[in-house]
């Protein structure tokens, strides 16, 4: 079957050009140059039709960078972002245009993500009208419908997002995304701003959204015990690689990479809540300078003399389940 989202070796940077004072330093001999951040790194990336994707590494990983660029929003470097099978780079601007409203993002923050100066009703109506999928004549309906879905009262369309709670406004943001009626949804860190109680109102609102319209989601998330009760496969991040993805039940019974290990390591557990924590040592490389070989090798407990030399392959160590650790050669 033909994945619903695919990457293929994609990867973005940042470059930060040098000022006129900068470029006439380096004429003058000054060791200073551009900077470069490597933000993803020859992502492989696949996602199903109505699969749910679990996105997690370290903050600085590039899971959010990642995500924008399946969802349009950022170009790649290079590579190729592929939707059913077709390279949306290569799209004709009618079909690049349908196929990024196909595919919606829920932002990390509900407070800076809507526009203070719209209504509720501008917010969620503005897009349908502009692209057609409604009529100006119906969309004070549709709106509503739109709102009811994401569970909030159509009666407070003509209110301002400051006058909500954090979780009304994401709610909003739901709204919103689905008004263009996607199939696949990139929720990054939907829910980390949120109170718990209010994260798992969120969290089965969009289980109950999967089930109803079909959809496909990516979950960026750094809180493991979210990923691990809402996805199917979990694709694990460090530093702009891909270096373990797996279902989840085996991500979580039985991890393979020591990245991996080491995060699930870190996660309080009440049955063994007398244990001392173990952290991940170290801290993550900065991506202006990211190391040599394998990126983790600096704070792996397992380094050999070939992590630092040699890039270690992302490659199938069991059905639907690949990791990119020299480890694994030895097995």
């Amino acid at each position: 079957m033909t994945p619903m989202i695919e990457l293929r070796g994609v990867s973005r940077r940042f470059e930060k050009k040098l000022d006129f004072a900068g470029k006439v330093l380096k004429r003058l001999g000054a060791p200073i140059r551009e900077e470069v951040v490597h933000a993803v790194d020859g992502v492989d990336l696949v996602i199903a039709k109505g699969e749910v994707v679990g996105l997690v590494g370290e903050s600085g990983c590039g899971k959010s960078t990642l995500g924008r660029m399946v969802a349009g929003i950022l170009p790649p470097s290079s590579g190729t972002v592929m939707r059913q099978g077709r390279d949306i780079a290569g799209l004709a601007p009618a079909a690049a245009r349908e196929a990024k409203l196909r595919t919606q993002m829920i932002f990390q923050n509900p407070y800076a993500s809507l526009n203070p100066r719209m209504k509720v009703a501008e917010i969620v109506g503005e897009a349908p009208r502009v692209h057609g999928i409604v009529s100006r004549a119906d969309c004070a309906d549709y709106v509503d419908d739109q709102l009811r879905r994401a569970g909030l009262d159509p009666a407070l369309k003509a209110r301002y997002p400051h006058q909500f709670s954090g979780g009304q406004r994401q709610r909003i943001g739901i709204a919103r995304a689905l008004a263009v009626k996607p199939d696949v949804l990139v929720c990054d860190e939907a829910v980390a701003a949120l109170d718990v109680s209010i994260q798992a109102q969120i969290l089965n609102l969009f289980m109950k959204l999967r089930r109803e319209l079909d959809l496909t989601y990516l979950f960026i998330s750094h809180d493991l015990g979210v990923v691990e009760h809402l996805s199917d496969r979990v694709v694990i991040m460090y530093l702009g690689r891909v270096v373990e993805s797996a279902p989840a039940v085996e991500v979580f019974g039985s991890p393979n990479h020591p990245y991996t290990q080491s995060l699930l390591a870190a996660v309080p557990r009440i049955e063994a809540r007398k244990r001392a924590f173990k952290v991940v040592t170290g801290e993550i490389p900065s991506p202006l300078n990211p190391p040599s070989g394998c990126h983790f090798h600096p704070r792996c407990p397992h380094v050999m003399a070939r992590c630092r030399e040699e890039r270690p392959a992302l490659r199938e160590i069991a059905p639907g389940r690949i990791s990119a650790c020299h480890l694994n050669d030895a097995h």
